[in-house]
């Protein structure tokens, strides 16, 4: 038996009901472009998981007591950790340094043992170290057994500097070290006077060498004006060296000496301040006799 037409046609219309339409949704097609995007595929891969996270973080730190008791535990870890055995500090130890540098080194750090090594900053420590006059440099480190080792470099004195305040030892470099209480503490170091004569040690150290010749009439140097050196001799006689190549000027003064025997007679100064054209200035008895000599006409001395 054949179907009736009208039942031909429904069955038509329910299986085009039926059968699923290929093409996407509105949400499924912009879900799709989005994912072509690279910025939005980082955002899923990246940037979602951190917001999450962050989200979580702000609910858990929203409660005061429970940040306060996290932290508070950290601080005790913390404090275990940095309290350990290993890493206690028990003793201090000043690596070639005199007595007294190596006093001044505990004084200015002022520690007390034990502690943390984690408690110390070893560059502040050594910064602390080096602001001492006596001490030129230093290092810090921290040794195996819990002793904080500061090896010193002392500076040398060179010179006895004296000023309105008192005896200074000075280095090389003009650098203070420390006070003197009297010149006989130490004879072998020449003395300086003057203002700046600081800032000129090292030229007095070179006129100094020079004066071996000299060398045990030799008072000590004076600074004149900041700028030049006069050479103190015992009996109050004097050398006026110039200010530009005094060495020079020093080295004719001892070659004078050596030939004529000058600062063996009655002389107060020599002075080589104008190297072209020297003077000499006699002593009061040499001036005195000269005053009271008498020329006659023919040349001859009388009295």
């Amino acid at each position: 038996m054949r179907p009736v037409k009208g039942d031909m046609r429904l069955a038509a219309a329910e299986a085009r009901e039926t059968r699923r339409d290929p093409a996407p949704s509105r949400l499924a097609y912009r879900m799709n472009r989005l994912m072509l995007r690279p910025g939005f595929r980082r955002f899923l891969r990246y940037g979602l998981p951190i917001l999450c996270v962050a989200t979580v973080a702000l609910i858990w730190a929203s409660d005061a007591a429970r940040v306060d008791a996290a932290f508070d535990r950290v601080g005790e870890l913390r404090r275990q950790l940095e309290e350990r055995p290993e890493f206690m500090v028990h003793m201090m130890a000043v690596e070639h340094a005199s007595d007294e540098t190596a006093a001044q080194v505990r004084s200015v750090l002022s520690m007390d043992f034990p502690m943390s090594s984690f408690d110390m900053e070893l560059s502040e420590l050594r910064r602390r170290v080096r602001t001492l006059d006596a001490v030129a440099e230093a290092s810090v480190r921290i040794r195996t057994g819990g002793v904080l080792e500061i090896d010193v470099t002392e500076r040398q004195p060179a010179a006895i500097w004296r000023t309105a305040e008192g005896l200074t030892l000075i280095d090389e470099t003009g650098h203070r070290v420390t006070t003197l209480d009297a010149r006989a503490d130490r004879p072998d170091l020449p003395l300086l006077a003057g203002p700046a004569a600081d800032k000129g040690v090292a030229e007095a150290l070179e006129l100094i060498a020079a004066m071996e010749p000299l060398e045990g009439r030799l008072r000590g140097l004076l600074r004149v004006g900041a700028r030049r050196w006069d050479v103190i001799l015992d009996r109050d006689q004097r050398i006026l060296l110039p200010e530009v190549d005094p060495l020079t000027a020093l080295q004719k003064a001892i070659a004078l000496d050596a030939a004529q025997d000058l600062f063996a007679r009655d002389i107060a100064a020599v002075d080589f301040r104008n190297p072209r054209r020297p003077a000499i200035r006699l002593g009061q008895g040499a001036a005195e006799d000269l005053y009271d000599t008498d020329f006659t006409p023919d040349g001859e001395q009388s009295r």
